[in-house]
């Protein structure tokens, strides 16, 4: 007889919105044991495993979850980890809704399975149970040293997806990192109630375990070039992770105004630098009332969520588009929904009006309308006349997109870069300059997290090859 198949996936718990919204502890509570078993049993098992294939790293969803569904955890931590250095971000910040459980089979005849929750109960698993020597966790294996040095250059997703992949064939890998902690992006743009830095820790100290070295405060390009890389410092490939940190701004009349922030510097702050809990670290942070944030992507979701957790009165979204055409996750907006960010959709700032001493004190904006679709394939927004208005404001954050840092590029004149600033390169990653490879967001411009750890085994494989002739 068939067993019956359970249509509806097992949600996971939340903090409740009233506290969570004043608090930088982790939203989602993930599963319990028994929850997390009870979910991986409505996987049906397909043998065409179409999940596997909408992951860009390649994860073998489909035999983790049987062993989750068995019970037996430690091992479907093991069947991860052959593919995935980073699951217990993957589980909290990948785009799954749009990726592996968006072809899941399960979705034609009810809910998706909720593989991400999945992902990060098994991290979270390991993370607590790992080091008992009961556990049955083994360590990967690993290829007979190749007597190869690799430089990745960046230790955020990319970059550690590469030098992890790297180590586990036999490269020498070095990172250098220009900051003064691990994880890029996931360091210095996701905030804790996301992505806890546990988390991260976590997941970098694997990746050292495989003999990774992390060097940190090493800006290319300054303190060594690619070249010394090569040369003095005898590495036989370079991998270029470094992300895209540079933020664009409006281009506004008031922009220069006290008050008005990039989004990247507001986060970092944060994040980084723990200025949420200012003045018990140095960094110091401004802490609006009124707080407008341009843009709905992730970052912008990010940053207004943070501001309500700074004491903002009022937080709010200001997008030029409808809510069919914002980027962030429909996750994340829920959340920001719940915890009483206010949306404004169809609208456009025109102006940011300073006080007389130069502080943010109003934005000017107008009224949008929907035309035809632009080049990205939403429709374009266009402003109606006589819509426009003012708001009261005392911070105003930009989220509108970034792009790579031309350091690296304007002291390598054999790397070739689009008019984006983003690097050149081949289906393998190679770019102009040979031996030399580059992949996430310094190529593709601000993209997820996930894409990023993708284009980061796509090069490592490529290095393979080259290395190898």
């Amino acid at each position: 007889m068939p067993r019956e198949i359970k249509k509806v996936r097992i949600p996971t718990a939340e903090l409740d919105p009233k506290i969570r919204a004043r608090t930088f502890d982790e939203v989602n509570l993930g599963y319990t044991d028994e929850q997390a078993i009870e979910e991986a049993k409505r996987c049906i098992q397909c043998k065409n495993e179409p999940c596997v294939k909408g992951c860009p790293v390649e994860v073998p969803i489909r035999e983790f979850i049987e062993f989750v569904a068995a019970g037996d955890i430690a091992s479907a931590v093991m069947k991860n980890k052959e593919k995935n250095n980073l699951p217990g971000i993957c589980g909290r910040v990948c785009p799954q809704e749009s990726q592996c459980e968006s072809v899941c089979t399960m979705s034609k005849l009810g809910d998706a399975i909720n593989i991400g929750k999945l992902e990060r109960f098994i991290a979270d698993w390991e993370y607590k149970h790992g080091k008992e020597p009961s556990c049955g966790i083994r360590a990967p294996h690993c290829d007979e040293p190749k007597g190869k040095k690799v430089a990745v250059v960046g230790a955020g997703p990319a970059g550690l997806t590469c030098a992890g992949d790297l180590a586990r064939m036999g490269y020498d890998v070095t990172i250098f990192e220009a900051l003064h902690k691990p994880g890029g992006v996931l360091s210095y743009g996701i905030p804790p109630f996301r992505l806890p830095r546990n988390v991260i820790n976590a997941e970098v100290e694997y990746v050292k375990s495989l003999g990774v070295e992390i060097k940190f405060d090493m800006v290319i390009g300054r303190i060594l070039t690619i070249d010394e890389l090569f040369g003095q410092e005898g590495f036989s490939a370079v991998f270029l992770g470094t992300g895209a940190g540079l933020p664009s701004f409006l281009k506004v009349p008031g922009v220069n105004s006290n008050g008005v922030f990039s989004a990247n510097e507001y986060l970092t702050r944060i994040n980084l630098m723990n200025a949420k809990t200012f003045p018990e670290y140095d960094t110091p942070i401004w802490r609006g009332k009124k707080v407008a944030v341009i843009g709905c992507g992730n970052v912008a979701m990010d940053s207004v969520r943070s501001a309500m957790r700074l004491g903002a009165e009022r937080a709010m979204i200001i997008y030029r588009r409808s809510i069919d055409e914002m980027t962030a996750r429909v996750e994340e907006y829920h959340h920001a929904h719940e915890e009483g960010v206010e949306f404004h959709w169809l609208t456009n700032p025109t102006e940011i009006v300073p006080d007389e001493k130069n502080f943010v004190k109003a934005i000017k904006l107008e009224k949008m309308e929907l035309g035809e679709p632009d080049d990205s394939g939403r429709r374009r927004p266009v402003p109606i006349k006589g819509s426009e208005f003012e708001m009261e404001v005392d911070t105003v954050i930009v989220a509108l997109g970034t792009s790579p840092n031309p350091l690296i590029p304007s002291t390598t004149s054999k790397l070739k870069i689009s008019k984006w600033g983003t690097y050149d390169v081949t289906d393998k990653l190679m770019t102009s300059y040979p031996g030399v490879f580059a992949g996430g967001d310094a190529v593709t411009g601000a993209a997820t997290v996930i894409e990023a750890m993708g284009a980061g085994k796509i090069a490592a494989r490529a290095i393979n090859e080259y290395i190898q002739g």
